[in-house]
């Protein structure tokens, strides 16, 4: 090894056979830590279709739920194929944790105290570990963006931990 090298873990792939993925603690404090990550679904045509998204991450359930908002292009391919892969890096990018499953969505926030709002103030809540100043605010936007719930859930993990 070089004199200053970091450390890195080889690439493993961990099917999840249980509720959680069998990841290192490493990478699932990675994926605890953030809350911003790339989400791919797949368009049309076969090829990947990327977006940044916010998610909160529920290892005991093996799930990753994100905020979206219905007629985006990642709803429309997520309701032709659930297939999806979440990348999560490390701030500095040395490190990644890949999720991928399949996604099912809820529905469309109609009012704001509908189940799928109170969703998405819990996923808030969870993504940013903060209260919102105005939740009254929040709960009117929500319907007014046409809000939902993308909920990845895990059958596949994989990632790179150097440090």
């Amino acid at each position: 090894m070089v004199s200053g090298a970091s450390t890195v873990d080889e690439v493993r792939i961990f099917p999840c056979d249980g509720p959680v993925p069998l990841l290192p603690d490493n990478l699932l404090d990675l994926l605890a830590r953030r809350s911003s990550g790339g989400l791919a679904t797949l368009k049309r045509d076969g090829r990947p279709q990327l977006s940044v998204v916010s998610y909160a991450w529920y290892p005991e359930q093996s799930l990753a739920k994100i905020s979206t908002v219905d007629g985006r292009s990642k709803v429309a391919n997520l309701r032709r194929d659930a297939r999806a892969s979440l990348f999560v890096t490390s701030e500095t990018g040395s490190s990644y944790a890949v999720l991928e499953g399949f996604v099912d969505l809820s529905a469309v926030a109609q009012a704001p105290d509908d189940v799928v709002v109170e969703e998405l103030v819990g996923l808030y809540r969870d993504a940013r570990d903060e209260e919102h100043p105005d939740w009254d605010d929040y709960r009117r936007a929500m319907v007014e963006d046409h809000r939902l719930v993308a909920r990845l859930r895990v059958e596949r993990a994989y990632g790179l931990h150097q440090g």
